[in-house]
C-alpha cells in the first residue's frame, strides 16, 4: 500500500487490486498549491469547504463519501464518524473522520478534526495503524492538541496534514511546532509510504512526515 500526500489534507492511497482512494481534494485557487490531476475510484470529503471538496479536481467517476456510514468499494472497507458539528455549537462545520481499511491495515483521516475526542469514541474506532492528522491549527488542531489525540489513538504511523508550507496560502501554523510537541527536533521528508502489511509497521508511534506531490 502506498500513501502520497498533494498538500493541505489530501491523500491518495493505493494498493494493488484495490480501489484506489484520494481523500479532501482541494480548490488551489482556495489553499495555494498546484491544481489537482487526479485519479480515484473513491473520494472523501470531510466537510463542505473549497480547500477539502473539490470533485472537480479527481478524474474518472469517483464513489463520492461525503458523510457518516459504513462503505465497501472495491475491496476497500470505510466507516465515516461525524464529529464536529454538535447541537452545543451549530457555527462549528460538520466534519467526518474517515476509518479506511485496506488489507488490514486501518487509516484514519481525522479530516478538520478540532477538538480532542474522548476516550470513548476512540476505542469506538477500534485501532488506528495509520492516523492523518491535521497539526496546524486554524479551524482544526493545534499541535499540542494534535499531539494529544496522537497520544490517544496510539498509532503505529502518524502522517501530519493541514499546517504551513510554502506553496499553502491559508493561515496555519507550521510543522515544527508539532515536531516540537512530539518531542522531536526534525524528521527527514520522504516522497511516499510504502507499507507492505501489517507486519511491516513500527511497534513505537512514528511520525512520517511526507513531501507534498506536484503530480
Amino acid at each position: 500500500m502506498e500513501i502520497t500526500w498533494y498538500g493541505h489534507s489530501c491523500f491518495r492511497i493505493v494498493e494493488r487490486n484495490l480501489a484506489t482512494l484520494v481523500t479532501d481534494p482541494y480548490d488551489h485557487r482556495a489553499v495555494g498549491y498546484a491544481p489537482l490531476k487526479l485519479k480515484a475510484d473513491i473520494v472523501t470529503v470531510s466537510h463542505a469547504a473549497p480547500g477539502h471538496n473539490y470533485l472537480a479536481a479527481v478524474k474518472g467517476e469517483p464513489y463520492v463519501i461525503t458523510g457518516p456510514g459504513e462503505y465497501e468499494i472495491g475491496g476497500v472497507f470505510i466507516t465515516g464518524l461525524q464529529t464536529n458539528g454538535t447541537k452545543k455549537s451549530l457555527d462549528e462545520p460538520r466534519n467526518t473522520l474517515y476509518l479506511i481499511e485496506y488489507n488490514g491495515i486501518n487509516i484514519l483521516h481525522l479530516g478538520n478534526l478540532n477538538r480532542v475526542p474522548t476516550q470513548a469514541e476512540v476505542e469506538a474506532l477500534g485501532p488506528v495503524h495509520i492516523a492523518l492528522v491535521p497539526v496546524g491549527g486554524g479551524s482544526t488542531l493545534n499541535a499540542a492538541k494534535a499531539a494529544e489525540v496522537v497520544s490517544l489513538l496510539e498509532p503505529n504511523i502518524v502522517i501530519p496534514m493541514h499546517y504551513a508550507t510554502p506553496e499553502s496560502n491559508v493561515k496555519l501554523d507550521g510543522l515544527n511546532k508539532f515536531l516540537k510537541a512530539m518531542g522531536l527536533n526534525e524528521v527527514n521528508a520522504q516522497p511516499t509510504l510504502k507499507i507492505n502489511n501489517v507486519n511491516a509497521l513500527p511497534e513505537e508511534t512514528q511520525v512520517i512526515v511526507l513531501e507534498y506531490q506536484h503530480h
